[in-house]
């Protein structure tokens, strides 16, 4: 077997295999960050969703089953302002399916929270030194980031065009994630708004590669060898895989997103603001054919899933997945159903056996 062409990333965060578990916050795990870890790649806890709490015992299990490099991913959105006005449209919008389910419409619905990172999250850096901090949605401000560079970990960010990533190598990010179009889960885009204009990968990747010193991670559309291959080719250090690793026993989604990425093909996929308020790619489902892929009454992230709440949970215990989101990259038919080490083992060995 030979060795990685670019060790840049191998080096730099202290990995076997040039493989990075995407953190996929909701749907990954302790396990699946351990499983990848022990396996050679870089294991990722994403925090957006859970509290700090939630998160310190997560760490602690992560811990306490292995020693590997392990990557805190987190969220830097800013907390939208209140829009009443704009709230009381989305529910107007989605009062039909209230009725139709026997719901009030203007029944009271728990707000929607997904904490950016702050000081609270940057002290539970500080207490358990990761080995790398990624941030979603741009970087925190100067005083967070200085914190986290402190610790001696290495931080890396999403970028979705090459301003963004000529950007984050200016404020200091030590790698940058390419994220292309085909990507599942939520668009790391915090210098435009303009979807439209989101590129793919295999295009995003080289010019990013030439337009900064820093490795280059990508992202988007890789599932099997030959994506992994194909990256690398481009000058990509490394490759982050999210939507392969949901197959895995080790992440936590529901039979009926299951079931979708199993079946759906490329073209079932579309970026939609309808779930969260922010673009995301995910399988198309009856809210996103209904409403449009894109909806202007939908308030700003994460607000939009808060009046969502009470039409999934009178739909998703019946197996329904009518109203949830079903993040998918546009490669889920390419992926296989293994135990996530395995498959890190597996995409290694058929890589290297590509290019050697």
């Amino acid at each position: 077997m030979t060795d990685w062409p670019d060790r840049r990333i191998l080096d730099l965060f202290g990995i076997e295999h040039a493989v990075l578990l995407a953190p996929m916050a909701g749907f990954g795990t302790p396990e699946l960050a351990i499983a990848v870890a022990e396996a050679g790649g870089l294991g990722a806890l994403a925090c957006a969703t859970i509290t700090p709490e939630q998160a310190r015992a997560a760490l602690d299990r992560i811990r306490a089953a292995t020693a590997k490099p392990i990557n805190l991913n987190f969220f830097c959105h800013r907390p939208p302002e209140d829009d009443p006005q704009r709230e009381a449209g989305w529910r107007a919008r989605l009062s039909p399916y209230y009725r139709e389910l026997g719901l009030d419409p203007s029944m009271a619905v728990a707000p929607s929270s997904r904490a950016p990172f702050d000081d609270v999250y940057c002290e539970m850096v500080e207490a358990y030194r990761p080995e790398v901090v990624s941030f979603h949605f741009g970087l925190p401000e100067r005083r967070l980031l200085d914190r986290v560079k402190a610790t001696g970990a290495k931080v890396i960010s999403s970028a979705t065009t090459v301003a963004e990533a000529r950007h984050l190598e200016a404020e200091g990010c030590d790698a940058i994630i390419a994220q292309g179009a085909e990507a599942g889960g939520h668009r790391g885009m915090f210098l435009t708004a303009d979807v439209s204009g989101q590129i793919g990968t295999f295009s995003l990747v080289p010019q990013v590669v030439d337009a900064v010193r820093v490795p280059v991670i990508a992202a988007g559309g890789i599932a099997d060898a030959r994506g992994v291959v194909a990256a690398l080719a481009l000058g990509a250090s490394a490759v982050q895989i999210g939507t392969a690793f949901l197959l895995s026993p080790e992440a936590r989604i529901s039979p009926q997103h299951r079931r979708a990425l199993e079946t759906a093909e490329a073209d079932e996929t579309a970026i939609t603001n309808v779930f969260t308020g922010r673009p995301a790619r995910g399988v198309v489902n009856r809210l996103m054919r209904e409403l449009g892929r894109f909806s202007a009454d939908a308030p700003a992230f994460p607000l939009a899933a808060g009046a969502l709440a009470p039409l999934r949970a009178e739909t998703e215990p019946l197996g329904s997945r009518d109203f949830m989101p079903l993040w998918s990259g546009q490669s889920a038919r390419l992926a296989r159903s293994m135990p996530a080490g395995d498959l890190v083992r597996s995409l290694a060995a058929e890589v290297l056996a590509k290019i050697g």
